[in-house]
């Protein structure tokens, strides 16, 4: 792979674009030298491509790269846009294919293949408009217990996640994020629990779906684990998580099952709440984190793994 030229893809149009930069500084700084030669590849907000400096069309920015490595999180970085772009142009490229990268962070459709798979997953009602909204939230107030979580579909990262209480909030939370662009709304029962997210990594030492050890997650009290607790350093995370065998075992196997059953590929990283009624699932994330804050390079050290190993690995695994 000497001298093989690897463009970095960061940034994005997301609301995840600040992460995504330090995701994708993060790989340029890890990337072996001796083995790659990078090339920075920089999305505005607006979705301008550029390189060295200066604004280009995603075809000039892609000529002549031999692989991708994409760190992009949120839409167009992990909802099948830019790999059907990336499939157009016919560079090799790091992740998921398009589809399984929609369905996957399309919270819904993961949650539903998680049932198919007979893997629990919180109560939920979903709302894709606001002409329907209101006799759902009805539903919501009858059915569930109070507070209930609050979800943008498609978004990562807990951007726009909530705990809401009571009926009149509810309306006012569904519809801000409908005006937003959510592109549909979940609410989810809360779970009382313990969290937790256990990453796969395909290929690597003698297993097809290798598992990585879990994590707990500790967010600030009264808080979840919102964009502000991953970010602000006010969650504590713990690597290896403090569960039984038995438990992290399990979360390792469920981590694997919904790899598989949403067809990922490469590597990714699904979140749970381990409660006292068993384990839940809440989502997977096909495109990781790699800032100083994400959770799968606390993984990777636990088992002695470098980023840029890790990094070699999977350009390795796109290159295939």
């Amino acid at each position: 792979m000497r001298g093989t030229v690897v463009g970095v893809l960061r940034g994005g149009p997301s609301r995840e674009h600040d992460v995504s930069l330090k995701t994708g500084q993060a790989i340029l700084k890890h990337l072996d030298k001796d083995l790659f030669t990078p090339r920075d590849i920089f999305i505005d907000r607006e979705g301008q491509w550029h390189t060295a400096g200066r604004a280009v069309t995603p075809a000039e920015a892609l000529r002549s790269l031999d692989v991708a490595f994409v760190g992009l999180h949120g839409e167009y970085g992990e909802d099948g846009e830019v790999q059907r772009l990336l499939e157009r142009f016919g560079v090799p490229y790091t992740g998921s294919a398009p589809y399984p990268s929609y369905e996957a962070m399309h919270k819904v459709l993961a949650k539903e293949r998680a049932k198919e798979y007979g893997v629990l997953t919180p109560a939920y009602r979903f709302i894709e408009n606001e002409e329907r909204a209101e006799p759902i939230l009805h539903d919501v107030v009858r059915s569930f217990l109070q507070p209930v979580i609050v979800k943008p579909v498609r978004w990562g990262s807990s951007v726009g996640v909530k705990k809401v209480s009571g009926f009149a909030p509810l309306v006012t939370t569904v519809k801000e994020l409908l005006s937003e662009g959510a592109g549909g709304v979940l609410i989810e029962e809360v779970i009382r629990g313990r969290e937790a997210t256990a990453g796969v990594l395909e290929s690597f030492r003698g297993e097809d779906v290798y598992a990585l050890p879990v994590v707990e997650i500790i967010p600030p009290d009264n808080d979840f684990f919102s964009y502000d607790a991953k970010y602000s350093g006010a969650s504590r995370e713990i690597c290896p998580g403090n569960f039984s065998k038995a438990v992290s075992s399990e979360l390792a196997k469920i981590a694997r099952t919904m790899h598989e059953a949403l067809g990922l590929r490469h590597y990714s990283r699904s979140d749970f709440i381990v409660s006292r009624k068993g384990i839940y699932y809440l989502e997977t994330n096909t495109l990781p984190g790699m800032t100083t804050e994400s959770l799968l390079p606390k993984s990777l050290a636990a088992v002695g793994v470098s980023l840029r190993d890790f990094f070699t690995h999977l350009l390795g695994l796109a290159r295939r």
